[in-house]
């Protein structure tokens, strides 16, 4: 992939980190993808200061750590949101460990199972590794639906903000009224997958004005693409969440083409994810510009399979001693413009919001 060249602004010189990932006062939109070492934990900061955390990496000290330390950097003195995508550890393990260094609002999941919910035949482990979970404090529990929107302020002078859960446990939103066929769906295909909790993973879209994020937790192949075929739910979108880190369980083209994006995001670890489809995938979409990585994929046998370097937060080898560095998006108060950096390094772009689109 090359070096984007429909970018508004030049790359910026080295600065602070700290002064870089501070939250903003002047309407933006900012969202910061934690490194959690091929967990999930991104975080949203609204126009109006709220806050909504996506997901909180592994059990333990270390990830949460880094929620915590974003978080302060941002500005925040709580979390007003926390949504679980979906069961697995490195996407609920963290919860309770924030918790205990910052308060937590209002929780959103699809309830907690009360099975091992990738159908082990014993529940010992699962009652003991959720246990965490379900005690930590926090002002409510809520369940998630597909449909649900998020209940966010808006702040004036901004544009309209809507966070809106599209799948959650198999089920999916409607098309929008009007929407055709997907001129797309002949390309889709199905894999032969395990039943896993993955199957049943939340995905979120983000609008601020015209601008769209998509983050799909950990939605696997077929159900993605279920999103998109035969008609498409979501329309297209600027910045794409690669889903599950980019594992080729997930990640069907179909999906990535059919929303389109002009730059993606990958939480993965320096040998989880960046999986050769995920790759191919992403680099074959229709207007596809930039693709950043946390982590750069380690794996002797294919090292082809990164983006170029400058867009990677974390180039180390040894896990012991990873930076931790992170990824940062702030979007215009119009949402016609958005800028993604990793305040570790300096590197930083602004990108044009697809204006118009579905």
């Amino acid at each position: 992939m090359k070096i984007p060249n429909l970018v508004l602004g030049p790359v910026l010189g080295l600065f602070l980190a700290t002064s870089a990932l501070a939250g903003s006062t002047d309407g933006r939109l900012d969202v910061y993808w934690n490194d959690v070492e091929g967990g999930g934990a991104t975080l949203i900061v609204t126009p109006a200061g709220e806050s909504v955390l996506i997901d909180s990496g592994n059990p333990g000290t270390r990830d949460a750590g880094r929620i915590h330390r974003t978080a302060v950097a941002a500005g925040l003195k709580r979390i007003d949101y926390y949504i679980t995508t979906h069961f697995h550890l490195d996407h609920f393990g963290g919860a309770a460990a924030v918790a205990a260094l910052m308060p937590i609002g209002q929780v959103y999941d699809r309830g907690i199972p009360g099975h091992d919910p990738d159908h082990n035949p014993s529940d010992a482990m699962w009652i003991m590794t959720s246990r965490p979970y379900r005690d930590f404090p926090a002002t409510g529990r809520n369940l998630v639906t597909a449909g649900l929107v998020m209940p966010l302020r808006q702040a004036g002078g901004s544009a309209p903000l809507r966070l809106r859960c599209v799948a959650s446990g198999g089920r999916f939103v409607d098309p929008a009224a009007g929407v055709g066929p997907n001129p797309l769906a002949g390309e889709n295909s199905a894999k032969t997958l395990p039943s896993t909790d993955n199957d049943l993973s939340s995905a979120w879209v983000l609008d601020f004005g015209p601008f769209r994020f998509w983050d799909g937790g950990d939605l696997t192949w077929n159900m993605e693409g279920q999103v998109v075929t035969p008609a498409n739910r979501i329309g297209q979108v600027d910045v794409y969440q690669v889903d599950h880190h980019g594992l080729d369980l997930s990640n069907n083209p179909i999906l990535i083409h059919s929303l389109a994006p002009t730059v993606s995001v990958m939480n993965n670890g320096i040998k989880k994810g960046t999986a050769k489809s995920t790759i191919q995938g992403l680099r074959s979409s229709p207007g596809i510009v930039a693709m950043y990585q946390v982590h750069k994929n380690l794996r002797p046998e294919d090292p082809e399979d990164n983006t170029e370097d400058a867009y990677i937060a974390n180039m180390g080898s040894d896990p012991n001693k990873c930076d931790g560095n992170g990824i940062k998006m702030s979007v215009d108060p119009t949402g016609v413009s958005y800028t993604i950096s990793i305040p570790a390094t300096g590197f930083s772009r602004t990108y044009a919001t697809r204006i118009g689109k579905p």
